[in-house]
């Protein structure tokens, strides 16, 4: 049995406000399915944040394109974590994967 989009899992909620009163969010994205998934590429429109990402964990590549774990494989049963700062949340979905 092959991977699919279902097997990975992002959530974002507020995490906190900034001390400047921008707020915060925190992204979990996880691999539920049973075989590590690498590649992972996001839509994410012009992304930004007030505070640094580590770029192994999350870049924008360019426009609508952001990679995810810097290409490496994401285990099975594991994730990844940052948090983002923006006057707004930017809505993320997967766009490209390799199993």
């Amino acid at each position: 049995m092959s991977c699919s989009k279902r097997d990975i899992v992002i959530s974002q909620a507020v995490f906190r406000a900034h001390p400047r009163g921008i707020p915060s969010y925190r992204v979990h994205i996880s691999n539920e399915g049973n075989h590590p998934i690498r590649n992972l590429h996001f839509h994410c429109g012009s992304f930004g944040s007030a505070n640094l990402i580590n770029p192994k964990l999350f870049q924008r590549l360019k426009v609508d394109d952001c990679l995810v774990n810097n290409g490496k494989s994401l285990a099975v049963g594991t994730a990844i974590a940052f948090t983002y700062t923006n006057t707004f949340m930017y809505p993320l979905s997967l766009s490209k994967f390799t199993c």
